[in-house]
């Protein structure tokens, strides 16, 4: 008896449709690739080459601005007056009412700084921060440099209001990733050509709207944590950040009082 098989014939467009699909999963496989690649690259830059380098360029700046003060006051020593906008004095009159001896003072008479100049220097021992403090909120021009920018309208440092600060908590240096470690009480630098003010940290807020335009204000209250802030007039600086880390939904704020003021 003979027994018949069937062979089933594979025809050229059945290997070429499994050409197509194995060289589709190859082509899929190479591209997911090539994109996690590139996001690991993206990340690497973000996280570790823009802090390099703005870490860098802020304390070169901050030596530049040392430099310079230190020169000018050189020059003022020889000269006998202030140069370049430095501090002017004025006479005290002394408790009788008579001007002589009089006294002498830093005038509290401050010429504004151009828009992104770097002006200033913020230290804050517990974070081991040191950076510099420009003119201005704006990205490109100040807080991706790795600085700290100072609200325009804002008060000036050791003047009667608020001295408000923004900095990055993430990427570009982020000057304020650590704000979370301050503590009632932490001192709060500020050098200027003219004189450094120290301030002590006295109030934190967490978390607030990114919209919450109070805790800047002359005399800064949240809009919207009332609980949080100050009912009274004072010498106050205010550090902003964003939070959590890596979002910028919500922001972080830090209140401190001025307790010295110290002539350079």
């Amino acid at each position: 008896m003979r027994t018949s098989s069937r062979v089933r014939v594979v025809g050229h467009g059945d290997r070429r449709r499994r050409t197509r699909r194995r060289r589709a999963l190859w082509g899929g496989g190479e591209l997911l690739v090539t994109v996690g690649v590139l996001l690991m690259l993206l990340v690497v830059h973000q996280l570790w080459w823009t802090n390099r380098e703005a870490r860098r360029g802020a304390e070169r700046k901050v030596e530049a601005l040392e430099r310079q003060w230190g020169s000018d006051r050189a020059r003022d020593d020889i000269g006998g007056g202030a140069v370049n906008g430095g501090p002017s004095t004025v006479p005290t009159p002394e408790a009788d009412g008579s001007d002589a001896p009089a006294r002498q003072r830093p005038s509290t008479r401050v010429t504004p700084p151009r828009r992104s100049q770097a002006y200033a220097v913020l230290t804050i021992a517990r974070l081991h921060l040191r950076v510099p403090v420009a003119e201005g909120v704006g990205k490109a021009d100040v807080l991706d440099k790795g600085y700290v920018g100072h609200y325009p309208g804002t008060q000036q440092p050791g003047q009667a209001g608020n001295f408000a600060l923004a900095g990055h908590r993430n990427t570009h240096g982020e000057p304020f990733r650590y704000l979370p470690r301050l503590r009632p009480g932490d001192d709060i630098e500020v050098e200027t050509r003219s004189a450094t003010y120290t301030y002590d940290v006295d109030q934190v807020l967490p978390r607030t709207s990114a919209t919450d335009s109070g805790v800047v204000r002359p005399v800064p209250r949240s809009l919207v944590r009332p609980g949080h802030g100050y009912d009274a007039p004072g010498h106050y600086i205010t550090l902003t950040t964003c939070t959590p880390e890596f979002t910028s939904r919500y922001r972080m704020v830090v209140w401190g009082k001025l307790v010295s003021t110290r002539s350079r």
